[in-house]
């Protein structure tokens, strides 16, 4: 792989003034990434313990979480078990099993987050006594505490977390679901007014329905068929635990769908944000902008991929909530697809990657928001045998909190690992 490049494309060069830099400013320097360098290895396989975006480091920068499976090209069912694990940098990526859960996925992983209120504590999906829920585990004493509902999302001090309908998720996108009879789906209310998007407080197990799909109904795409389901998914938190944004989808003809392919293949989005008071309910977007991956850089500014226009072309927006009208697009024409896009800590780069092309490589960009300069930070080869669609190995990189490394999953070498890149700012 070569080194990260900067390279600016004429499409671009005439924005670069209109976008911050005056003739006399110097840019902000891009920062030194480093050649990716693997932290696990086989047997068997890994991947962060996460949804990309998340932080995986422990407080001190010692410690990655990390998810240990022994299969790959299926979904993951109630019965197969996954280690959860820390790999610890200073022991030369000594692996460190701590736990096991069977709530995971090879997308969100189990969801782990760090919980900085308490040395040595974490946080991760798991069913237990056959329910959904989250295990708070302080690795370092074992002691362990269950609260009532699964995490989708937890804010930066770790006192509160987004919960959504896990099972529900299944039935519609079986990739970021978990099996099982954890939490009931409700398969026969198309507008459930009992379930939704709820907030729970990690430290007295306190949660509350902020927001029903019925709630939410007259901001989503209509049903037509007889046969639909709607649902929520993709939940962010934003730093002082103040807004979510998320996911609201509809399916149309969901048992036809079914009875076609086996799984739900269509469905129509919105991206929505709402206070976590349950006041504000906002769309982001249009109708058919729909939304795909996202992140804040604040507690008021978004990265999201949309279709920008409602058309076939997929974007990377940046707004804020209460501004939705004054988005931005960023480098059109040539940041004009689907990506996992992260602020970087400094909120002044954004990293993204996408999918694989057709020659079986993912595209991996660091884009300078000043002036939309963009650096490559490599391509990546996807094995043939890593493209089903359920197990697929999705990049997801994520920043270290102080902006020293990026971690990602990968298979470019022939399994999936987990790899960083150290970082060194100018």
């Amino acid at each position: 792989m070569k080194p990260a490049s900067l390279f600016l494309l004429p499409a671009l060069l005439s924005s670069l003034l209109f976008f911050g830099c005056s003739k006399t400013e110097s840019p902000t320097p891009f920062p030194e990434v480093g050649e990716p360098y693997a932290i696990t290895r086989g047997p068997g396989e890994h991947l962060l313990a996460n949804y990309f975006g998340i932080n995986a480091w422990s407080s001190d920068g010692r410690y990655v979480c990390a998810l240990g499976i022994d299969f790959s090209g299926r979904l993951a069912e109630q019965t197969d078990t996954a280690i959860v694990a820390l790999v610890d940098l200073e022991d030369s990526c000594r692996y460190i099993p701590i736990s096991r859960t069977t709530c995971w996925n090879f997308q969100e992983a189990a969801m782990f987050h760090w919980l900085p209120w308490q040395e040595g504590l974490c946080a991760f999906n798991d069913c237990r006594e056959g329910r959904f829920v989250t295990v708070l585990l302080n690795w370092k004493t074992g002691e362990e505490r269950i609260l009532p509902r699964p995490i989708s999302a937890v804010n930066a001090s770790g006192e509160w977390a987004v919960s959504i309908n896990y099972a529900r998720l299944r039935l519609c996108r079986p990739d970021y679901g978990y099996a099982g009879d954890g939490q009931d789906p409700l398969k026969s209310e198309v507008w459930p007014e009992s379930d939704g998007l709820w907030l729970m407080n990690l430290k007295t197990g306190e949660e509350r329905l902020i927001l029903s799909i019925a709630e939410a109904r007259n901001l989503m795409p209509e049903i037509t068929s007889d046969d639909g389901l709607a649902y929520f998914c993709h939940t962010i938190i934003t730093p002082d635990a103040s807004k979510v944004f998320f996911l609201a989808r509809t399916v149309q003809d969901f048992n036809a769908q079914l009875s076609t392919r086996g799984y739900v293949y269509k469905w129509d989005t919105v991206s929505l944000t709402i206070n976590t008071d349950g006041t504000n309910l906002r769309r982001c977007f249009p109708d058919r902008w729909q939304g795909s991956h996202f992140n804040w850089k604040d507690n008021e500014t978004l990265v999201v991929t949309a279709r920008w226009d409602g058309g076939e072309c997929w974007a990377h927006t940046v707004f804020k909530v209460g501004e939705e009208q004054s988005v931005r697009h960023l480098a059109p024409g040539i940041m004009d697809w689907d990506g996992h896009c992260v602020f970087s800590p400094n909120g002044k780069f954004i990293s993204s990657e996408g999918y694989w092309n057709k020659d079986g490589y993912r595209s991996w960009v660091l884009l300078r928001l000043e002036d939309e300069a963009i650096v490559s930070l490599g391509r990546f080869h996807v094995p043939d045998e890593y493209k089903e669609q359920y197990s697929r190995c999705d990049l997801h990189a994520r920043w270290r909190p102080d902006g020293r490394q990026m971690a990602f999953n990968s298979v470019h070498e022939g399994s999936r690992q987990i790899y960083l890149r150290n970082v060194n700012w100018k």
